[in-house]
C-alpha cells in the first residue's frame, strides 16, 4: 500500500450506524474518514467537493437509493472507489451494485476485518487510477483541445470494440461508449477502422475533409499539432473523432504498420483511444487487436452471431489475445428470446457480464438523427447500460494493470 492515507466518506442515513463505522477505522493509522452524508445526493456532493479515495455507501436511503448515487458519483470522480454495505444479501442487489461501478459489497452490519481490508484493496485501486488522471488539457489553436503532454504521456488506453458478424450494432457502442469516456479530465478519441465502409463520424452528424489516411501517411513523423488539424471535433461533447477513407478503395492504401504506429502515438494525446472495426479480420484490425488493452467482443442472441463469436474466441487464444482483456457482451438483448447471456457465456467458456437491451426504436432514430442517444436522453435505460460498460471497462483495465508485472506485456 502507498504511504498516503485513504480519504474515506461514510454514506448512511442512520446517524447511529455512521459514528459507529467511524469507531471501527479511527485505530487504522492508514485511513482517515474525511466526511459524512445522510443522503445519495449529500453523498454526490460531498464525493465532488472531497474528492475521496472510497466511500462506504448504504443502499436504502430516503431520496436516493445507493446504488443510483454510486451511478452518479463514479461518473463524476471516477477513481473513487464505492464500498457497498446493506443488510440486503440479495445476489440481485450485488450485480445491481457492480454494474453501477461498486468496488465491493458487504453485508451490515461488517466485521472490522471485512471492513478494512475492503477499504484497503478499494483505496490500493483508487490511489492507481489518481494518478493516471491528465495533469492537463492544452487549448490548441480554433479550439480544439488535445490531452497536454504531462506525466501521464503514453498512458492512454486502447479499447476496440469488434464482432465477427455484421449487423451487431458495433458502431453504436463504439460512438457512445466514446461518448461515456469523454470528459475534460479524460480526452477521449474515436478511430473509424472500419476502413471500406466506416460510418462513425456519420453517427455523429459530422463531416470532416480529413480522415485516418492524413494521419497514416505521416505514421512516422506524427506530433500533436498534426493530430489536432487532422481530427474532427464533435461539438455537442468535445469527442475527436478520427473518420474512415471517403471511398472503399482508399482502404488498401493503409497498411498494418502505419495503424499500429498510428495507435501508439495516440496513447500520448489521449486518455482512451476507441475504435470501431469492420466484422472481417483484415491486417489494420488484428494490429489493433494486438494494441488493445479492452476488446469488448459483441455478440447478439442469433445463433450465427454466437458461433462467429465461439470461433473468435478460438483465433484469439491462438494468436495469444489474454482472454481477461476480453470483455464478451450481448447487444440488443430481448428477455422473450430463450437464448440468455448466462446461457451464451456458460457454453462458450466466456462470462458476459453485462446486456444492452433490445430498443431498435431509440436506436434508429438516433442513427438517422446524428445525435447519439447518449447525448439526447442520458437517463435511458440504455444510456446507464452504456455508462455502466464504461465503468466496468475502466475496472478491467485497472485489474489487468495490477496484476501485470514490470518488464512483462499483456501479449
Amino acid at each position: 500500500m502507498p504511504s498516503e492515507k485513504i480519504r474515506v466518506i461514510i454514506v448512511d442515513d442512520i446517524a447511529e450506524t455512521r459514528e459507529q463505522i467511524r469507531r471501527m477505522l479511527q485505530f487504522d493509522t492508514s485511513i482517515e474518514v474525511v466526511g459524512f452524508a445522510r443522503t445519495g445526493r449529500e453523498a454526490i456532493d460531498l464525493a465532488q467537493k472531497e474528492n475521496p479515495d472510497v466511500i462506504l455507501m448504504d443502499i436504502n436511503m430516503p431520496d436516493m437509493d445507493g446504488i443510483t448515487a454510486t451511478e452518479n458519483i463514479r461518473r463524476k470522480v471516477p477513481f473513487a472507489q464505492v464500498v457497498i454495505l446493506s443488510v440486503q444479501s440479495d445476489p440481485s442487489y450485488m450485480r445491481r451494485a457492480m454494474l453501477a461501478g461498486a468496488r465491493d459489497f458487504l453485508s451490515k452490519p461488517p466485521m472490522i476485518d471485512e471492513l478494512t481490508s475492503a477499504i484497503r484493496r478499494a483505496g490500493a485501486v483508487a490511489h492507481e487510477e489518481r494518478a493516471k488522471q491528465p495533469i492537463a488539457t492544452v487549448a490548441a489553436p480554433g479550439g480544439v483541445a488535445v490531452a497536454g503532454q504531462s506525466a501521464a504521456l503514453g498512458q492512454g488506453k486502447i479499447i476496440v470494440i469488434y464482432s465477427p458478424k455484421g449487423g451487431s450494432g458495433r458502431t453504436s457502442i463504439a460512438v457512445n461508449l466514446a461518448l461515456a469516456l469523454q470528459s475534460e479530465q479524460t480526452p477521449t478519441a474515436l478511430v473509424d477502422l472500419n476502413l471500406q465502409f466506416g460510418d462513425a463520424a456519420v453517427f455523429l452528424n459530422e463531416q470532416g475533409k480529413n480522415t485516418i489516411l492524413d494521419l497514416t501517411v505521416r505514421a512516422d513523423e506524427l506530433d500533436a499539432d498534426i493530430v489536432r488539424e487532422v481530427m474532427v471535433k464533435h461539438a455537442a461533447s468535445g469527442l475527436n473523432i478520427l473518420a474512415a477513407p471517403p471511398r472503399p478503395e482508399m482502404a488498401d492504401a493503409i497498411t498494418a504498420d502505419q495503424v499500429g504506429k498510428l495507435l501508439k502515438y495516440l496513447r500520448h494525446v489521449y486518455s482512451y483511444i476507441v475504435v470501431d472495426t469492420a466484422s472481417y479480420l483484415t491486417e489494420p484490425i488484428l494490429t489493433a487487436l494486438e494494441a488493445a488493452d479492452i476488446t469488448v467482443l459483441v455478440t447478439t442472441q442469433d445463433i450465427p452471431s454466437i458461433k462467429s463469436c465461439n470461433l473468435f474466441l478460438t483465433l484469439a487464444d491462438q494468436i495469444k489475445l489474454r482472454r481477461d482483456s476480453i470483455l464478451f457482451i450481448m447487444n440488443r438483448y430481448d428477455k422473450r428470446i430463450g437464448i440468455s447471456p448466462e446461457k451464451v457465456g456458460e457454453s462458450l467458456h466466456h462470462p458476459i457480464p453485462l446486456s444492452i437491451p433490445l430498443d431498435d426504436r431509440l436506436i434508429i432514430a438516433a442513427i438517422n438523427r446524428g445525435i447519439p442517444f447518449l447525448v439526447d436522453n442520458k437517463t435511458h435505460p440504455i444510456s446507464k447500460v452504456i455508462y455502466s460498460l464504461a465503468d466496468l471497462i475502466k475496472d478491467r483495465i485497472t485489474k489487468l494493470d495490477v496484476v501485470e508485472q514490470p518488464g512483462t506485456t499483456r501479449r
